[in-house]
């Protein structure tokens, strides 16, 4: 991390508002020799699992070997007076009915919707005078029309049946995200009594058939094609059908010709805010402000929250059974049940006896796909007149914020064919030479973020390969050199930007993994291909929050249904669990 320490005083000096310091989590509840059950990590779904289950009366505690709790929903202070979502930046997945059954109001969780929410600005050279177009979208579908109608009216009269299309399909898929998958297990070995009761987790996939009706082909070909073709049959500018593209690939190696692409896209479109379907927001204070609330609901109702205790096994008895875990430090905790917030692969090859799992299971983790082409990088921007200053897009003349400044912007997204080519570079092992970016700047509606007069920038870059061409590993040269490339590429959409820039964190696929626990990177833990999806994530078999060792159940992003700041999993493993418990 570079930065400028004379600039950087500057700012502090001139700001009215206090450096905010980010303390260690303050643990909450006195560690005792036993409890009911034990959850390990206290990022976002591990919190919601605990809160849940102490809600339901199991006395549970969370063991979090960081300083700070929220996993990847996380705010930490890079520099001083800059908070910054140093890992998941944006809300949208959270599952409404985590924000009223935990209390998330009640408990400090404030949001910050955006509108409009997507902006592309374009390089266009030799238009003379002429501002560069840029595509704006936002709620306003008529708006949304008219900017599109810059580059194709036909696709500004085919926009809303698009939109209808695609929130359809969010629609049938809903109730498949808030129950356990279809237990095939229960199906294949159960008792008569389990099977019985099985037929009740086809409840959700018959709700999505029903929704779905005869267009069902026609959806099912959304879910399974590469996204260029499913645009293609209904768009024909390149801005708009890149524009749309990247919620296809984002945080996912994979190309907008890459078959499955299209669930992704949809698994970033159907989330909502506030009873708005499909809307992003800015959490205020951070993303870990929305990790602290939750923590807040799970201690209310008596749980224990522990930071700097690190899990160093998972106990098992001679009978075959999770009773506790042991944590770094030796400490012995005992437990009628294990939930793990971890990603499948720490879980079962790092924490778990490997004497208590099947050679084929254990195999089957170890090849899970957790490629990752992301590298993350924050940064200040330190004077509110030097907020990125668009050529298709001009500041204000007095600085402040513009409407487009609070988006997802996109930049290098003006063709489908400028993703492609950032991921082909590195599936030859390269960091992109375009980048896919997207920048968002936070404190343009939040302005606890940072002092006065000043901006946070967050930067979700891709591609990056785990391992660069050559066996080579990152090392600081590699990441700043990387970096540099981003900020070049924002200097052509934004002439002044690099020398806004106080400094810079660059975590690239290596860093996830270290700090955050993320294997291979992967924001999602482990890919979200139509082969790690449903009744196969993470295993076929394996899909039901449990795992051949009984009592240890997932409830983590690894788990159904993914990643995404969702808390369903966590919410759906904890009922998983209450019902084992009451059946004990």
């Amino acid at each position: 991390m570079a930065a400028s320490g004379r600039g950087l005083r500057r700012a502090m000096r001139a700001s009215p508002c206090p450096a905010w310091r980010p303390a260690h989590w303050e643990a909450k509840g006195r560690l005792k020799p036993e409890y009911d059950a034990v959850v390990i990590g206290a990022g976002h779904n591990g919190l919601v699992a605990a809160a849940y289950l102490q809600k339901l009366g199991v006395n549970t505690a969370v063991f979090e070997r960081r300083h700070v709790i929220g996993g990847a929903a996380v705010t930490e202070e890079i520099i001083p007076g800059f908070k910054f979502s140093r890992a998941s930046y944006l809300l949208s997945l959270l599952r409404p009915q985590i924000y009223t059954e935990l209390e998330l109001k009640k408990h400090g969780l404030r949001l910050h919707l955006r509108n409009p929410y997507s902006f592309t600005p374009m390089l266009e050279e030799g238009t003379g005078s002429k501002v560069p177009r840029s595509l704006l979208l936002g709620t306003d579908m008529v708006e949304n029309q008219k900017q599109i109608a810059q580059f194709s009216r036909k696709d500004a009269q085919a926009f809303p049946k698009y939109e209808a299309f695609m929130n359809r399909l969010a629609l049938a898929v809903d109730p498949l995200l808030d129950a356990a998958p279809v237990d095939m297990e229960a199906f294949q070995r159960g008792s008569l009594l389990q099977r019985l009761k099985s037929l009740s987790t086809l409840t959700p996939l018959l709700q999505a058939g029903r929704i779905l009706g005869v267009q069902l082909p026609q959806y099912y070909q959304v879910l399974t094609a590469p996204i260029t073709k499913v645009l293609n049959q209904w768009f024909e500018s390149e801005p708009l059908k890149a524009t749309l593209a990247t919620d296809a690939v984002i945080g996912a190696m994979i190309s907008p010709h890459t078959p499955g692409s299209g669930y992704v896209l949809l698994h970033h479109v159907m989330g909502g805010l506030e009873g708005i379907q499909g809307a992003w927001g800015y959490v205020e204070g951070g993303m870990g402000a929305l990790s602290d609330a939750i923590a807040s609901s799970a201690t209310a109702h008596g749980a224990s929250i522990f930071t700097e205790k690190t899990v160093a096994e998972v106990q098992v008895s001679s009978g075959g059974r999770v009773q506790g875990v042991v944590l770094q430090d030796g400490s012995e905790v005992r437990s009628k049940v294990v939930l793990s917030n971890a990603s499948p692969q720490v879980t079962f090859l790092k924490l778990t006896p490997q004497e208590w799992l099947p050679e084929e299971f254990v195999e089957r983790i170890s090849q899970l796909d957790t490629q990752s082409p992301v590298t993350k990088i924050n940064g200040p921007s330190v004077a509110v007149d030097r907020l990125p200053d668009f050529l298709a897009a001009p500041n204000a003349a007095r600085g402040q914020p513009l409407p487009h400044h609070q988006c997802s912007i996109h930049l290098n997204c003006e063709h489908t064919a400028l993703l492609h080519q950032a991921f082909e570079d590195a599936m030859d092992g390269w960091p992109s030479h375009r980048p896919m970016i997207e920048l968002c700047i936070p404190s343009s509606l939040d302005p606890t973020l940072a002092p006065a007069g000043c901006h946070v920038i967050s930067l979700f870059t891709q591609y990056t390969p785990y391992t660069l061409a050559g066996g080579k590993v990152w090392d600081e040269q590699a990441r700043n050199t990387y970096a540099d490339k981003v900020f070049d590429c924002i200097e052509g959409y934004a002439p002044g930007f690099k020398s806004s820039v106080l400094g810079r964190d660059i975590l690239v696929p290596p860093d996830l993994e270290r700090i955050f626990g993320l294997p291979g990177g992967n924001i999602f833990h482990c890919a979200m291909g139509l082969d790690q999806l449903y009744f196969s994530r993470p295993l076929p078999l394996h899909s039901s929050y449990r795992c051949p060792l009984r009592g240890l159940y997932l409830c983590g992003s690894g788990a159904h249904p993914g990643g995404g700041v969702m808390g369903a999993a966590g919410r759906n493993a904890a009922h998983v669990v209450f019902g084992d418990l009451k059946s004990m």
